[in-house]
């Protein structure tokens, strides 16, 4: 199942990307994002409360939420850079080079979370890293 989710996620992201460049034509870059921002703020917390999932605010641990306070300011930042990067630049070369992403999140899996990197993962990285710079220049 997690394959279906992966897989929608990266069709949104496509879709995000695409109408985001659109929609930021004209638009200071912080504002849409901010805009951005409110639109999944509300469809997040529109998730939980259809799920009943705010029940479970009181169980989450303080490390849980420094974390993810943490993880939130990483995604605020990227989306910061992101959409600045979009209103400066062709769609076709910010995408691929934020993808490099893919890469990072490997190398820190494995340096952080002591996740295995094997042949198969070293490669599929250097591939990554090839096609974008293909793509970009």
């Amino acid at each position: 199942m997690w394959f279906w989710f992966a897989l929608g996620s990266a069709v949104f992201a496509a879709l995000t990307s695409i109408l985001a460049k659109v929609g930021i034509e004209g638009v200071n870059s912080n504002l849409a994002t901010a805009l951005r921002t409110v639109v999944v703020l509300v469809m997040a917390w529109g998730m939980v409360f259809l799920t009943s999932a705010q029940k479970e605010l009181s169980g989450i641990s303080q490390k849980s939420w420094l974390f993810l306070i943490m993880s939130g300011i990483a995604t605020g930042a990227s989306w910061l850079c992101y959409y600045k990067a979009l209103q400066l630049g062709e769609a076709s070369k910010v995408v691929p080079i934020d993808k490099l992403s893919v890469v990072i999140t490997l190398v820190m899996a494995f340096l952080f979370l002591h996740e295995q990197f094997t042949a198969k993962s070293a490669i599929g990285c250097l591939l990554i890293g090839v096609g974008t710079l293909l793509m970009v220049w």
